[in-house]
């Protein structure tokens, strides 16, 4: 049996339209709604296609200027026509036949808004849909082909789709850069880099005593900047992450982290340095058949307890200055640090999380895969903001830390030394 189809032509669709201002009173909700901004286009679309839409402007316009009289007077505001115009959906852009109205004098100003259009007109949605796809990885010259097609929707090329990615990523990156932690327990902020083409971004990520972890703030530059690293911690002070108490940091082991922490926070916060960066940077300095075996005792050496391990490390750096006096100063470099974590004595499972920048390095991960495509980085202001797009995309994923259960032990060893301290300075001061 062949099915037989037919066509709706433009004739169709205004027919269409006519009988819902005709049969509307039960839009008049969704055009106050729309007017207000309460209610999104695409769901209004979903119910009643492209005809609602035309039908929602035209009872809008009939509420400015009244219902139509050909041939009599009418009142200030006019009739004038029909004319197309555009309306924001959240993947396209999608033209629409809407009302013309003008005032009755005429003259510069004439025309008159209709209040239901420019809600529509002016949606924001369409600038973050562009974005949230390229985070995706589609690039800005496949980005059209990723459109929903429709016969009249309006065509987006390269250079608007990369406008609008810019303009919402700079509106973005400055909602990034106006978070406040006012109100948040900040025990732990990991910082590290990353690195785009020729150009650098910090990135600090904190986690509050639930566990959870938030995107602190972004600075352009390197982590070996001591200049951006206090910038960085500056602006935290500035948004809440107050010097006031003593915090765990946990860093790739860059010296000018280390300064700028002592330089904004003070010398008593904890540093854990990571594990893996002080692993990979021992291991470099090695040839392939010595690494399993170093690989194998510095991991054994961090379950001990620290001053234990310390001395097992110390062993191996001695053993290595033979043939490799590199990996041995690698290995002593700051190693102490690497024990943070075992002289706070705090349990196995969050140990795990606090040895070592993954947290962050995973977040890295994340902004790497959504920013894969991008091949050509201009400046530093365009990795900033590609770095603040994905590092807030990739932050809808986060989970709490592994461990979190037990992050009153950190929270109390951090207060009791706290504690201790204002007591030691009240006693000298005495």
């Amino acid at each position: 049996m062949t099915a037989e189809y037919q066509l709706i032509t433009r004739q169709d669709k205004r027919q269409l339209t006519e009988f819902l201002i005709r049969e509307g009173q039960f839009l008049l909700p969704m055009v106050k709604l729309i007017e207000q901004a309460d209610i999104a286009v695409d769901e209004l679309i979903d119910v009643m296609g492209r005809a609602s839409i035309e039908a929602v402007l035209e009872l809008s316009a009939l509420e400015v200027a009244g219902p139509k009289t050909p041939g009599a007077a009418s009142g200030e505001i006019r009739w004038h026509g029909r004319q197309k115009g555009v309306v924001h959906l959240a993947e396209r852009k999608l033209q629409v036949d809407k009302p013309r109205l003008r005032r009755k004098k005429g003259g510069p100003g004439a025309e008159r808004a209709i209040p239901a259009y420019e809600a529509l007109h002016t949606d924001s949605k369409l600038a973050r849909r562009m974005l949230d796809i390229l985070m995706l990885g589609v690039s800005t010259r496949r980005y059209e082909k990723v459109l929903p097609q429709m016969a009249d929707s309006v065509g987006v090329s390269k250079s608007s789709v990369s406008r609008e990615a810019i303009e919402a990523g700079e509106k973005l990156l400055k909602e990034l850069a106006e978070r406040t932690f006012h109100d948040l327990d900040i025990l732990i902020i990991y910082i590290d880099g990353l690195r785009f083409g020729e150009h650098h971004v910090l990135g600090a990520i904190g986690v509050d005593v639930g566990g959870h972890k938030h995107v602190l703030g972004l600075r352009e530059g390197a982590s070996e900047n001591t200049t951006t690293v206090t910038l960085l911690l500056q602006d935290l002070v500035e948004r809440g992450v107050a010097p006031g108490r003593r915090r765990l940091f946990v860093i790739d082991g860059a010296k000018a982290l280390r300064a700028g922490i002592n330089q904004v926070y003070g010398t008593a916060n904890p540093v854990q340095r990571c594990r893996n960066h002080k692993l990979w940077n021992v291991l470099d300095c090695l040839p392939k058949e010595r690494r399993d075996q170093v690989k194998a005792t510095m991991r054994a050496a961090w379950k001990l307890d620290a001053d234990e391990g310390q001395k097992k490390l110390e062993q191996l750096a001695c053993w290595l200055e033979r043939e490799y006096p590199s990996a041995a100063a690698s290995l002593r470099e700051g190693v102490a640090e690497t024990f943070t974590i075992n002289r706070l004595g705090l349990p196995g499972a969050l140990r795990r999380c606090l040895a070592t920048t993954n947290l962050l390095d995973s977040s890295h991960a994340g902004v790497r895969q959504r920013t894969r495509r991008v091949t050509n980085w201009q400046d530093g202001s365009m990795a900033l903001r590609w770095a603040g797009a994905a590092f807030v995309a990739t932050e809808k994923s986060f989970r709490r830390i592994m461990g979190h259960e037990q992050l009153w032990t950190l929270k109390a060893c951090l207060d009791e030394s706290e504690d201790h301290a204002k007591s030691g300075q009240t006693k000298k001061v005495g």
